[in-house]
């Protein structure tokens, strides 16, 4: 995979169509995803404006502060053939970019801009409504080409060979921390460039679905549910949850970690072109549910994943979106009993033949 199969240069020219078709004047897209997926600039979160803005009409451009100049023409923005418009310290960076947009009365704002840009742009277009540009980009990002796909199944085969590498890490006596260090190590060296999050979760910690690394000492006995992810260097992400036992693991444990593995199989075996998001939620749940369990399955199933580990399409009670090839995300069902819990997750991709797991280690309970 290039950076021009990941971040072809068609996406502009699409963000922009896209833009005019929901009625926006323009799209103002600061670093974050929304801008490393139209651009492939990943560029750094500073309090000195980067932006790309892409008028409905007319040629983007990208306003980068003077000292970012070399970074952002070195970046595959690049390619898009911009005009990269370089301010300076003494720059209003927003009015310039307000002036050079003229008239305008609606734009889609990045998701993830700072407050303090967002009020900057209603103050230097004080008649424009501001609304989020993943409104409009969520119809390109759910989609994943097959470069996309080809990302995340490299994501997938790295935190795999994390989860492999896991039984060496736990043992009486560690704590949950020492055992989350050596999982931020693995996931470097299996190829991530960052660790986005590391869930060691032994014991009672297990009932709560994010709980963070503490000093609590792992105990004989104990189930542990680990969930890690992070991104890999074509800026696409990895999740998996599995579930390990410091020897064997307690009768209503076993019980109840039994439904989750069926629960979880049944709901990605129900991916497929034309179903709705919630109906796969639905076959998790309901087996659950009729186990008497359903209390403590307590968030949704699952959620779409690209260059965020969280993305649409969430697969959730209330969302009638058809599923399409090309769809990508989690399935995810837990049991949080509150003594212990259980969690089992796999990245799937909708095919035209149905979903394909991105992750492949088992996903019965691991003996350690």
């Amino acid at each position: 995979m290039t950076s021009s199969d990941l971040y072809p240069v068609t996406r502009l020219a699409a963000a922009q169509e896209a833009a005019a078709k929901a009625g926006l004047d323009a799209l103002l897209l600061t670093p974050g995803p929304d801008l490393r997926y139209v651009s492939g600039y990943e560029a750094l979160p500073l309090e000195r404006l980067t932006c790309l803005v892409v008028p409905a009409s007319g040629d983007a451009y990208m306003m980068v502060p003077r000292l970012e100049l070399p970074a952002a023409q070195a970046s595959p923005a690049s390619r898009l053939g911009l005009e990269f418009v370089a301010w300076d310290e003494t720059d209003d960076p927003y009015a310039i970019a307000a002036k050079r947009l003229g008239q305008v009365s609606k734009v889609g704002l990045a998701d993830r801009m700072w407050a303090m840009a967002s009020l900057r742009f209603r103050d230097a277009m004080p008649g424009a409504e501001q609304v989020l540009a993943g409104s409009v980009l969520r119809e390109l990002r759910m989609r994943k080409s097959p470069a996309e796909v080809a990302a995340l199944r490299e994501a997938g085969e790295a935190i795999d060979a994390v989860h492999r590498q896991v039984p060496e890490f736990l043992r009486p006596g560690r704590t949950e921390r020492e055992v989350g260090r050596d999982i931020h190590d693995a996931i470097l060296r299996a190829g991530h460039a960052t660790v986005d999050f590391v869930i060691v979760a032994s014991g009672p910690n297990g009932a709560s679905p994010h709980a963070e690394v503490s000093d609590r000492v792992i105990q004989a006995g104990e189930p542990v549910v680990v969930d890690i992810g992070g991104q890999m260097h074509s800026g696409y992400c990895s999740d998996s949850t599995r579930n390990y036992c410091i020897g064997e693991p307690p009768a209503d444990y076993a019980a109840y970690f039994e439904v989750l593995r069926r629960a979880q199989e049944a709901a990605c075996e129900a991916v497929r072109p034309g179903v709705t998001c919630e109906s796969i939620d639905a076959v998790a749940r309901d087996i659950i549910t009729e186990a008497g369990y359903g209390e403590y399955f307590v968030h949704r199933t699952g959620h779409g994943i690209g260059i965020e580990t969280h993305e649409e399409p969430y697969i959730v009670k209330g969302n009638t979106e058809l599923m399409e090839p090309g769809f990508a995300f989690s399935v995810e069902p837990g049991i949080y009993p509150g003594q212990h819990g259980a969690r089992i997750e796999d990245i799937v991709v909708c095919t035209e033949n149905g979903g394909e797991r991105l992750n492949v280690t088992p996903r019965t309970l691991v003996i350690v």
